[in-house]
């Protein structure tokens, strides 16, 4: 994919959403209105972290690369470039995957 040019702020993070596969284990080929919703998406890019009482930045979890976990309806999708993107806040990931 090619360089994304958007900066995520404070703790917010860009996320590709890895779609479900279009073939059943059983060869059924799925339409996409029978598709769920991602819960697994690549960070694109991340903000530099919320700041704490004392104006210190708080050191995000997650990095560029990362394979993360999100809740079903978590963030907001945008457009970029052609490609559906989720912009959220790293509180709405579950975890980083492997």
């Amino acid at each position: 994919m090619a360089k994304i040019s958007f900066k995520p702020l404070g703790n917010r993070v860009l996320v590709e959403p890895i779609e479900q596969e279009e073939l059943t284990a059983g060869g059924i080929i799925l339409p996409e209105t029978a598709k769920e919703k991602p819960q697994q998406g690549k960070v694109l890019a991340t903000g530099l972290g919320d700041r704490n009482d004392k104006g210190e930045r708080i050191v995000m979890d997650v990095k560029v690369g990362d394979v993360v976990l999100f809740a079903r309806y978590s963030g907001t999708e945008h457009k970029f470039e052609g490609k559906k993107l989720l912009i959220m806040r790293e509180s709405d990931i579950l975890g980083i995957v492997g």
